[in-house]
């Protein structure tokens, strides 16, 4: 498996030129968060990922976390990556200071955390579930509970997970059973929980369970549901640890991918009941998760982009040292695979998605800096909007997209690809969950169309559709040929974007099986419209800085050849999404369920 190396130059451009990295940082409470500091940050993250993460990918791909009476062991080496990673402070830098954090802008984090991703996505998850838990608790938790709990979540010396799906309820969350009685100052819990990544292992002292269950005294479905924090050891009142808790791994799954990660089956209760005591209100637990949850959507959209860009590393170092069949022309003998015009195709296609949905994620992240941090209202709740809107996009979008960059990866290496000691199979097959869990991909279009669109009459649509228009005025003009054809079928694009709202908003009320049949084609519409938008930002920047020589040239150069074969390749299939959704999804309504 090839060397993974952060792709510095490309995130510092996106940063900078594209999501303007210098406003987020002049934010109230940023102030730390300058310039200088966003490059020492970049380089030391992408020290840390290629020197100590990437080499345990494969190992652990292999090796796989096991289950050995009754504690999960991680892969070795797993253990002491961790312990650099959380005392590096790693861990720590989008939160408060209060609790120990360095209170570093989520933009910037975002771009760290690709990397950690990219190097080895099994390993990443145990904080990504961690980050959800301190999300969760920092808006919803007592004082009481901030304080015994979040310190060491936040240095990343405890870990924690998010404890949601049972064997009957899946997406379903309103089939939950898991229950829970009061007993004095805290609850008792009796259930199973399935699916819970690194729901158990030895890499710390402590792991605080944040657990979906059901009220003791709550309505049926989902209205029933409170959310409860089940710390494995429970914590005397001096922060020491006490007993284990009534909580332990029963068996993991054995997985197509991220076999590094223990994804476990949990039992909750054996004995008396498992501790737990309650986060905010009974009967709000899905109103709290949503928190952890779409944090952790927009940092599963963010593991399709890690995953594509390793793989596409993986695919330039293979196509330059693979030498077959001579040239189409100039010359006679065997070449090098990247010099066949279809391979360049593919790599081409791959480094323009993956440029795209880097400028999606980051730019996402920023507009949630901008709703946490701006201190005009209106600007805060115009940011927020745009988060809402665009959540659903960067996990479908991005996650859809990064798996079909690593099945690319693996046609460039033809046979070899399909070889497991390549290394390309692993990639695909830890690609293949992330356009499942945190809510399937299908699950994400619904929300779009429904909660996003529909209920507010496409107003926030029509917000970023008009935004988009305003960015696109510089381009308009230009001989520059990425502009033009950015500007040419990002009209179109639009075009297409705005009669797919104005369907959505008419046809969902009266008829909602039709307009949900069109969900996943509108959802890939945005994605590729706002991937299109961002990249022309970039055309704008890049083009400055070429016409005044400020900057590496070939870099600028290769930017905008990448958008200009975005646009003509990718975003130009725009339209033909707004028939899938129109007169595609009423053949899916009209077909009769026994004739599948």
């Amino acid at each position: 498996m090839t060397v993974y190396s952060a792709p510095l130059e490309d995130m510092r451009f996106t940063l900078r030129d594209i999501v303007g990295f210098d406003r987020i940082a002049a934010l109230p409470g940023f102030s730390g968060s300058d310039d200088e500091i966003m490059e020492q940050v970049l380089e030391e993250a992408g020290k840390l990922a290629r020197d100590v993460l990437a080499p345990l990918n494969p190992v652990g791909d292999k090796e796989k976390a096991r289950l050995e009476n009754g504690v999960v062991r991680p892969v070795p080496g797993f253990a002491d990556a961790y312990a650099q990673f959380w005392q590096g402070g790693w861990n720590a830098m989008p939160f408060e200071e209060e609790y120990g954090g360095q209170n570093l802008p989520i933009s910037l984090t975002t771009a760290v955390w690709e990397m950690w991703n990219a190097s080895n996505l099994a390993f990443t998850l145990c904080p990504l579930l961690t980050q959800a838990g301190i999300e969760a608790l920092s808006k919803h938790a007592s004082p009481e509970q901030k304080e015994k709990y979040l310190h060491k979540l936040v240095s990343g010396e405890w870990t924690g997970t998010m404890n949601l799906t049972e064997p009957q309820s899946g997406t379903d969350l309103g089939a939950i059973r898991t229950s829970s009685r009061r007993n004095g100052d805290h609850y008792l819990l009796k259930g199973q929980k399935i699916y819970i990544t690194w729901g158990d292992h030895d890499m710390t002292d402590n792991i605080v369970h944040m657990v979906l269950a059901r009220s003791p005294d709550g309505p049926p479905g989902s209205k029933g549901l409170s959310l409860f924090i089940v710390p494995k050891y429970l914590v005397n009142d001096d922060g020491s640890l006490g007993a284990r808790n009534d909580v332990r791994p029963v068996s993991l799954e054995h997985k197509l991918g991220i076999h590094a990660s223990p994804t476990c089956v949990m039992s909750y209760g054996d004995n008396e009941g498992a501790v737990a005591y309650l986060v905010g209100e009974e009967n709000r637990g899905i109103e709290y998760m949503f928190v952890m949850m779409n944090n952790a959507r927009l940092a599963v959209g963010l593991q399709g982009l890690a995953i594509a860009e390793r793989a596409y590393q993986q695919a330039v170092a293979f196509a330059r040292d693979r030498v077959q069949s001579r040239a189409i022309q100039g010359s006679e003998g065997p070449v090098a695979i990247i010099q066949h015009p279809d391979v360049r195709r593919m790599l081409l296609g791959m480094k323009s998605q993956i440029e795209g949905m880097r400028a999606l994620c980051y730019y996402t992240a920023a507009e949630i800096d901008r709703a946490n941090r701006e201190a005009d209202p209106d600007a805060a709740a115009k940011a927020q909007r745009r988060v809402e809107i665009l959540i659903p996009v960067v996990k479908s979008w991005c996650t859809d997209t990064g798996l079909a960059v690593t099945s690319t990866n693996i046609q460039i290496h033809g046979g070899m690809g399909f070889i497991e000691e390549t290394g390309a199979a692993q990639h695909y097959r830890d690609a293949r969950i992330t356009t499942i869990y945190e809510g399937t991909n299908g699950v994400q279009a619904m929300d779009l169309i429904g909660r996003k669109v529909a209920r507010d009459g496409g107003e926030a649509a029509k917000e970023l559709f008009a935004d988009i228009r305003t960015d696109l005025e510089p381009l308009r003009g230009s001989d520059e040929l990425a502009a033009r054809a950015l500007v040419k079928h990002m009209d179109a694009g639009l075009a297409a974007a705005e009669d797919a709202v104005k369907w959505l908003v008419a046809t969902f009320p009266k008829d909602p099986g039709t307009a949900a049949s069109g969900g996943v084609p509108f959802q890939n519409l945005m994605g590729l419209l706002c991937a299109g938008w961002l990249l022309a930002r970039g055309v704008t920047a890049a083009s400055a800085q070429k016409a005044g020589a400020n900057g590496d040239a070939a870099f600028l150069e290769a930017k905008l050849t990448t958008a200009r074969f975005f646009a003509d390749y990718h975003l130009s299939q725009a339209p033909s999404l707004l028939t899938q959704m129109t007169e595609a999804g009423e053949s899916v309504m009209a077909m009769a369920l026994d004739r599948f």
